[in-house]
């Protein structure tokens, strides 16, 4: 891994918030993700399953973590299951993590070979009466592709059908939602990367660089400073291509007098960042552009003063979308007579700024988290507000990623990466 060991605590201490919510005479299983194939022989690279790794930094594939708190055999109480690891591995595959490696990473004492699984789980199993399963309850998942994970439910369904079977998304939703002192600064590290990429395109664009060359300074940076690159497809998105939320082509050119909106973050250490710009082409930007961007700026500003503990997330994005309301009514995008017009489930609003304002963030760009549950301190989430005028071919979004204060206004991980008009434009003509 190319990211600095991380301290154990973090993953043993995750073991534990978990095991505070599970069942008397339960166990819980996670299995890694697969690894992908293209065609042929070709695979995409390998990305761990996030909820494995939050519970035992274990970062390589065909492994398993079993928790079992209540078993009569203590060294049966943390388990991994992990691919044996030999020379003719290491040669064709690099090295993999062997016993000691894999307690030094993840705390956890007992360790076994793969193919010991089946026997060992058997005896597991003989003690608990129920078992919780890992599923994608992910609002936004996508579930089509059958994973490893599915292909485990399916053999234990078979296997112990007599079994109760319990869901371990809630708890981690629950968990995963509220950040650790070691994950902020995991965190903070992704940030101050995507910090690094912002400072060096700031001094690359201009009229005439194609949106792929921007991409490519970015990747450049990322790579140098040990992410694994970007923690999601970037958007490179100049001219009206910023009015299409989630533009990805990336292949035009950026042209004078145009603003440019990159939406791009590395990860590190499996932790995301989020940050979204908008930037003129040429350095400076016009007065209707400036007036679009300071509207946007001025939302984003007083929606992270609700980021605060108590407030509800629905509520907050209503509050945002009146915020959004007046900025519009100031750059006579819309009127009072919209205003009285509007279709309460779309608002007129809504024309100009039609997504969400904030979602989490951790280990998943769109992290894991209760969105009907109030805001506590410790939560990490982006916040981003945008306008979106496709007859004037310009999009503006601004976005940092923010964390959940006990009082006082959220922490902002991307304090220092430009965000005011005359700022960006310095840096720009410097």
């Amino acid at each position: 891994m190319k990211y600095e060991k991380i301290n154990s605590k973090l993953f043993i201490d995750n073991r534990k918030a978990f095991v505070a919510q599970m069942d008397a005479h339960s166990l819980a299983v996670f299995n890694s993700n697969d690894t992908f194939p293209i065609s042929a022989d070709s695979t995409m690279p390998f990305k761990q399953h996030r909820d494995i790794f939050y519970l035992s930094g274990v970062d390589q594939e065909e492994s398993i973590l079993v928790i079992s708190p209540f078993s009569t055999n203590k060294e049966h109480r943390e388990v991994l299951f992990l691919k044996e690891t030999n020379d003719h591995i290491a040669v064709w595959e690099g090295e993999k993590l062997d016993k000691e490696q894999a307690f030094e990473t993840s705390g956890i004492k007992t360790v076994y070979w793969l193919d010991q699984f089946d026997t060992v789980f058997k005896q597991m199993m003989a003690e608990v009466d129920e078992i919780y399963l890992n599923t994608n309850e992910h609002l936004r998942a996508n579930t089509i592709v059958q994973t490893r994970e599915d292909r485990f439910i399916e053999k234990v369904k078979r296997d112990f059908p007599v079994h109760q079977m319990r869901k371990s998304a809630p708890i981690m939703h629950r968990i995963r939602s509220l950040k650790s002192d070691i994950e902020i600064d995991l965190m903070q590290q992704a940030c101050n990367i995507t910090k690094l990429g912002v400072e060096r395109i700031l001094k690359f664009i201009q009229p005439g660089v194609m949106e792929y060359e921007i991409e490519a300074e970015f990747m450049h940076e990322f790579l140098r400073n040990k992410s694994q690159g970007f923690a999601y497809t970037p958007i490179i998105a100049s001219g009206a291509s910023a009015c299409v939320l989630h533009y990805i082509q990336n292949n035009k050119e950026c042209k004078d007098g145009d603003v440019i909106l990159l939406d791009v973050g590395a990860e590190y250490a499996n932790y995301a960042s989020d940050l979204t710009r908008s930037l003129p082409v040429n350095g400076r930007f016009s007065d209707r552009q400036k007036a679009v961007y300071n509207s946007v700026l001025n939302v984003k500003k007083q929606a992270e003063k609700l980021l605060v503990p108590g407030t509800l997330i629905p509520e907050y994005h209503k509050e945002v979308g009146l915020l959004m309301q007046e900025e519009l009514l100031k750059l006579k995008l819309i009127d009072k007579t919209d205003i009285k017009n509007q279709d309460p489930n779309w608002p007129a609003y809504k024309r100009y700024f039609m997504h969400g304002t904030s979602h989490f963030i951790g280990l998943d760009t769109h992290d894991l988290g209760l969105y009907n549950e109030p805001i506590e301190e410790g939560m990490a989430f982006t916040c981003e507000p945008g306008i979106y005028i496709p007859e004037e071919n310009l999009g503006i979004r601004i976005e940092d990623d923010l964390i959940v204060q006990k009082t006082g206004d959220p922490f902002n991980l991307m304090r220092d990466i430009p965000i005011e008009v005359e700022d960006i434009e310095d840096w720009m003509n410097d």
